[in-house]
């Protein structure tokens, strides 16, 4: 899962969809005050809309970046619809800078995308390039696969000879998926429709690899669990010689099916049905296999254990053209075994084991170096996330990052320098930053982003290590985007300021904003941020507003730029509520792993207990925070947590909104749940109390419930079970459901615009805004 009683006047009531088509009628007020927020402003306006860079891509041989640009059209522009196009579907040509002079390139005009017959140039939705440069991949024409565009048309463009190809053959429009170059450059492999294939770039023949793709056999790609907890999704990698491909292959026979029911999009409903393993469930099975590239025979890795009761996350070949290394989880994902399989042969070794008491994360940050001698390997081994350098045999183990702070992520390794640069925040876990360690261990690490700049740090380095894309913002301070010398940290150019929409905010009306701590005793102290009215008076007492997660899959308090969620609560801030998140125990925090990992198998217990702490301590150390106005809401896990806090804490919280949540967690899948919890026989009790329904029948504040039919991940059947239990002890609620939207509520015009509207009208009649 990873998104006041009124005293004047309560008219408790059923729940039913048709509740908010009465209410509809309400809408946020109109104003022209440029110092005001407006939902129609935050949605329906360009007001707040950031400026845009990229997507870039730093070339491989290091001389240097190229970026999506704008066609130049003339000023006297000829055909208005042109002329009138958005940003995302005006031409685009791919431009070439070279950072050291600052010299710039048309390398690709958008003239040359051109189809055969067509008359506009080729959408791009991404791109990228062979390893020599000379050929560029097009991806267009995309379409949706669960949470991202994954299928579409491929091109490639020969800019020897100017020559445009679409790939595919006679493949369907918008059905081919990860296309990639092989290493020389000849060829391309990609999957379509659950198989895989490779296709010659000079007579553009096809041969199909894989044979047996259906719909419970997928090779190439991954089934929904796979792609939605792993984030695996393109499921396989060239060898470096180009003669062998591995890839994934999942077996979902035996999975259980999930049916979606859509009744708005015709006469009678459809039904999209998929494999969806729930908690305890049968799961895919999951293997490795390598073929070559010209076809034949598959050999499987002899990967032991049950492969549905054991996953493999990651994958890549090993440095070289005979080996893969693989990371294989058990079902409780508390042990990680690093793999080397023989590629000839299917042989596997164990070269290295990870185990925790509770969970482990996996991660992509297994890199090689010192020519496949070595690679470096993230761990909590001895309290905090560090890395390591392993050698290939897993004997030597050297930790490169000492000390108590937790290494974030790994942005780019220096081998010839030998350095390693990554992100972390030792004294401050709301912040990132930029940091680097030389690679033998020997010396200590340096803060390489500046100290004067407070936030959050992003960086897109350059294959040498030279160069980094760096964005940087803080707490209601939109990104700036700049060009940046490594390791000095020079801006070399600053290429998005956004400078209009800081003008734009800085008239806004703001009351003031904190980073603060919050101690719920026993010496633990949780972060938090707190937005206070403009016109905000301490000695009188205001409704307050939690915004809320408390998963182990995101924090909420960051000192960064929250776009137009930030702005919504800038609004609501405006009209009388302090507004506050916390980060409970269990969120990933850099604070070390006992922080993180101090909820396992008891997901919802603590994490609300710790929330409720927070906001008994806020009450009493804050005289103006009103204790009759607590409210709270949250979307996936935090609309979960949120129905946590209103049900187990009915004296304390008085609203809340909950979205997109589940209610039962025996309700979500496998692979995340069973990482966090165990397994259900195993921890019968830790299920039951930390789902929100067991506790439904304590509500005594107002509730609104508000889920997506289509949903695919927490499914509507969470909303429902609920609905029933909240009727059975005759409780009032409130709710809304959006015909056929997904896990986001975005899909169909006007819907995210309508969702907030919703949200703010039930905040304001539930939870008066204003002082007192």
């Amino acid at each position: 899962m990873k998104t006041v009683i009124r005293y004047y006047l309560f008219r408790p009531f059923i729940a039913t969809a048709l509740l908010f088509v009465l209410l509809g009628s309400v809408h946020a007020e109109k104003t022209t005050d440029p110092s005001l927020l407006t939902l129609e402003r935050i949605h329906d306006s360009n007001d707040f809309d950031p400026e845009k860079f990229g997507p870039a891509r730093w070339l491989q041989d290091g001389s240097g970046y190229t970026t999506l640009e704008d066609t130049k059209v003339p000023q006297e522009c000829n055909e208005p619809s042109s002329c009138d196009e958005s940003d995302d579907e005006k031409p685009k040509d791919i431009v070439r800078y070279y950072p050291e002079t600052g010299c710039r390139e048309i390398m690709v005009p958008s003239s040359r995308l051109i189809p055969p017959s067509e008359s506009k140039p080729l959408k791009i939705n991404n791109y990228t390039w062979s390893d020599d440069g000379k050929k560029l991949l097009i991806f267009t024409n995309t379409k949706r696969v669960w949470r991202r565009n994954t299928r579409g048309d491929y091109w490639v463009l020969d800019l020897a000879n100017w020559k445009l190809q679409k790939l595919g053959g006679k493949a369907r429009p918008s059905t081919l998926m990860f296309a990639k170059f092989s290493p020389d450059g000849r060829r391309v492999a990609y999957v379509c429709e659950k198989n895989l294939y490779v296709q010659s770039l000079k007579s553009l023949r096809i041969k199909k690899l894989t044979k047996n793709g259906s719909d419970t056999i997928i090779n190439g790609t991954s089934d929904w669990v796979y792609e939605e907890e792993f984030g695996l999704r393109d499921g396989f990698r060239w060898s470096p010689n180009s003669k062998l491909i591995a890839y994934w292959q999942f077996d979902t026979e035996g999975v259980r099916e999930f049916h979606l029911i859509n009744y708005t999009d015709s006469l009678y409903p459809k039904i999209t049905t998929f494999q969806y393993p729930k908690v305890g469930q049968t799961n895919p099975a999951c293997r490795v296999g390598v073929i070559k590239s010209t076809g034949g025979k598959t050999r499987w890795l002899k990967v032991p254990g049950d492969s549905r009761n054991h996953y493999i996350p990651k994958m890549e070949w090993a440095k070289n053209s005979k080996e893969i290394v693989l990371q294989q989880l058990n079902r409780l994902q508390n042990t990680n075994k690093v793999m080397l399989g023989n590629a000839r042969t299917g042989r596997i070794r164990t070269i290295l084991t990870e185990s925790d008491e509770a969970w482990l994360d996996v991660h992509d940050d297994l890199k090689w170096l010192d020519d496949g001698r070595n690679f470096t390997w993230l761990s909590e081994r001895d309290g905090w996330r560090h890395l390591y350098l392993i050698s290939r045999t897993g004997k030597e183990i050297n930790i490169l990052t000492p000390g108590q702070f937790d290494v974030i992520s790994i942005q780019s390794i220096d081998e010839e320098g030998r350095w390693v640069y990554y992100i972390a925040s030792p004294d401050n876990p709301t912040q990132r930053y930029l940091y680097r360690a030389p690679l033998d261990g020997s010396g200590k690490a340096e803060r390489v982003t500046p100290t004067d700049r407070q936030g959050t740090h992003k960086y897109q380095v350059s294959k040498d290590s030279k160069w980094a894309f760096h964005t940087y913002s803080s707490f209601g301070t939109p990104p700036i985007i700049e060009l940046v010398t490594l390791p000095e940290h020079k801006t070399k150019k600053l290429l998005v300021d956004n400078s209009e929409l800081r003008s734009i905010l800085d008239v806004l009306k703001k009351g003031p904003a904190e980073f603060f701590r919050v101690d719920i005793d026993d010496g633990v102290e949780l972060d938090g941020w707190c937005v206070k009215p403009p016109d905000f008076d301490p000695d009188k007492q205001y409704p307050l507003f939690f915004y809320v997660y408390g998963e182990p899959a995101g924090q909420t308090v960051r000192d960064t730029w929250g776009g137009k969620g930030y702005l919504w609560y800038l609004m609501l801030a405006q009209q009388g509520y302090i507004v506050m998140s916390v980060d409970n125990r269990g969120t990933p925090a850099p604070r070390g792993r006992a922080w993180r990992k101090c909820v396992y198998r008891q997901i919802g217990i603590l994490a609300s207990a710790d929330q409720a702490a927070a906001v008994r301590a806020i009450i009493k150390s804050r005289s103006y925070v009103d204790p009759n106005r607590i409210g709270i809401w949250g979307w996936s896990g935090g609309g979960s947590m949120s129905l946590n806090a209103i049900f187990r804490y009915p004296d304390l919280y008085h609203t809340a909104m909950a979205v997109a949540f589940i209610s039962n967690q025996l309700f979500y899948d496998t692979i995340y749940q069973e990482r966090y919890m165990g397994l259900p026989d195993d921890n019968e009790d830790g299920y039951k109390n930390g789902s929100p329904i067991t506790f439904a029948n304590q509500l005594k504040g107002n509730l609104l419930l508000v889920h997506g039919t289509g949903d695919d991940n927490c499914h509507y059947q969470s909303c429902e079970a609920l609905i029933n239990e909240l009727v059975k002890h005759n409780k009032h609620f409130s709710m809304m459901s959006y015909p056929n939207r997904t896990h986001s509520i975005k899909e169909g015009e006007n819907t995210r615009r309508h969702l907030y509207e919703l949200l703010t009208r039930y905040l304001k009649e539930n939870l008066p805004p204003g002082p007192r």
